[in-house]
């Protein structure tokens, strides 16, 4: 499939006039999370909400990192995700969590990202109340009515 980079904006979700560019961002769908440097989210005054938060990096390595809440934006798109403090010698990546957040999916022949169409939501299809109380069937011809 081979590997790309994208430009992104990370947002202060409580000061949106706080931002960062980051000009390079390694997609991987492989990694839950986004990755951003510590020094840019400190920067922009992202608190670090979850500290010790353990991962395992892909060569099996174990770490543990500390987690904030940004808004981050790619083009027309933005959601507000989780992402990690990376400290020096940590990859900086776009997440699937963030990816899906977005809404939008690898296109991996022309490696890049595209919508990802609808979101899938839940439809029920008969009244709630009639599936919290299903209506019986009559009683076929000589059955006898159940109470």
């Amino acid at each position: 499939m081979g590997t790309f980079h994208v430009k992104c904006k990370i947002e202060n979700a409580v000061d949106r006039t706080r931002s960062v560019v980051i000009p390079r961002l390694l997609v991987d769908t492989g990694s839950e999370y986004t990755w951003v440097s510590e020094r840019a989210l400190e920067r922009i005054g992202i608190q670090r909400e979850k500290k010790d938060v353990a991962f395992v990096l892909a060569n099996g390595q174990q770490v543990t990192r500390s987690v904030g809440f940004a808004i981050i934006r790619l083009a027309k798109s933005f959601t507000i995700d989780e992402v990690v403090f990376a400290e020096p010698g940590d990859l900086m990546l776009l997440g699937a969590r963030t990816l899906e957040g977005l809404n939008l999916t690898v296109d991996p022949g022309r490696r890049r990202l595209v919508a990802a169409g609808p979101v899938p939501a839940a439809s029920p299809t008969r009244r709630l109340s009639s599936v919290m109380s299903p209506r019986r069937r009559p009683p076929r011809k000589g059955e006898r009515r159940r109470r």
